[in-house]
């Protein structure tokens, strides 16, 4: 393939890269950014698109952002490249003030106490922190699926109560503050990609009148 990659990276390497790329976060926020401006499609759906990958990133799917993000800009016709662009809006750097966002005003919304040893773990009570809690969710959903064909007991207490502290919070939180945040960035694209697309059209005709001058001189 034309495109292919001549030098296969290891997965230890393309596993720190995501987490932290060459050259840094800040320039692979420029990148994203002049891919978006790029797009050859209108603002609005552009900014959609956008809507929608913002969006995934506060849901709790982890691992299935990218599969969020093209529902919602299928449902609501948007750019599906920009939305999957869009979900790096949680990276690294930006997941624990999502999950504070998200776990804080999900815990107010439902009447419940705020718990914040819950993002960052409790050595001394063996409680790990968010992205643990996450990982060990996923091992215990792996291993009671396990257990239905082999002699394993599945246990439900733990993700029961990783619904209830974790889980259902951070959906009910990340679902509002998504929305509040998706829609501020909407609301920000759309004229800078219209005044974008305007000066690059006034551009393209200034160069495509300069030609059709020179060709009659």
């Amino acid at each position: 393939m034309v495109f292919k990659r001549r030098d296969r990276r290891p997965v230890w390497q393309v596993t720190a890269d995501f987490i932290y790329p060459r050259g840094g976060w800040s320039r692979a926020a420029q990148y994203v950014k002049h891919r978006v401006r790029r797009l050859p499609d209108t603002p609005e759906r552009i900014a959609r698109g956008i809507w929608a990958g913002v969006f995934a990133a506060f849901s709790p799917f982890y691992g299935f952002h990218f599969l969020v993000a093209v529902l919602f800009a299928k449902l609501m016709r948007g750019n599906i490249l920009a939305s999957l662009m869009a979900t790096f809006f949680g990276n690294p750097l930006t997941y624990v003030p999502i999950g504070v966002a998200a776990l804080s005003s999900g815990h107010a919304i439902l009447g419940k106490p705020f718990d914040r040893s819950v993002l960052r773990g409790t050595p001394e009570n063996d409680m790990c922190g968010l992205g643990c809690q996450f990982g060990n969710a996923f091992a215990d959903i792996w291993h009671n699926i396990k257990a239905v064909f082999t002699t394993q007991q599945a246990d439900w207490q733990s993700l029961q109560v990783f619904y209830d502290e974790v889980f259902y919070p951070y959906l009910i939180g990340g679902t509002v503050s998504g929305v509040i945040v998706a829609t501020v960035c909407y609301s920000l694209v759309v004229p800078v990609l219209s005044a974008q697309q305007k000066r690059r059209k006034k551009k393209l005709e200034a160069k495509l009148a300069k030609l059709g001058q020179s060709s009659v001189e």
